[in-house]
């Protein structure tokens, strides 16, 4: 099983930045492609981005194209979402995944970090 660790939630303020890290161990091979999602109160997960190991295609939600980056360290194993321009309403707590499918889909992501409180304030 590919185990998940994450870091770099936090506090900070509308218009602030914060990055996100993921470093992935055990059996990645699998792992073709990993992503971040991220869940509100109230609310059901919902897909952020995503990007293939293979290729370094990424993918974006709506809400976070051109705020957004996700990017990877293939030496460190760890994939990063890089968050600027934050906006209140991208508070969620924040979860790592990894796939073997390209997908937007909660479901086809078979691992899963423990999650990382992400609060922005106004």
């Amino acid at each position: 099983q590919v185990q998940l660790v994450e870091s770099g939630g936090g506090l900070v303020q509308a218009g602030g930045s914060l990055r996100l890290s993921c470093a992935a161990s055990g059996r990645t091979f699998s792992s073709l492609f990993r992503g971040w999602f991220r869940q509100a109160p109230g609310k059901e997960r919902e897909f952020v981005a995503r990007i293939s190991w293979t290729t370094y295609t990424t993918n974006y939600a709506d809400s976070v194209k051109g705020r957004f980056t996700i990017s990877r360290d293939n030496t460190k194993n760890t994939v990063y979402l890089q968050m600027n321009n934050l906006k209140p309403e991208d508070t969620a707590v924040y979860y790592c995944a990894a796939g073997r499918w390209e997908s937007s889909n909660v479901g086809d992501f078979s691992a899963w970090g423990q999650g990382t409180q992400v609060t922005v304030s106004s």
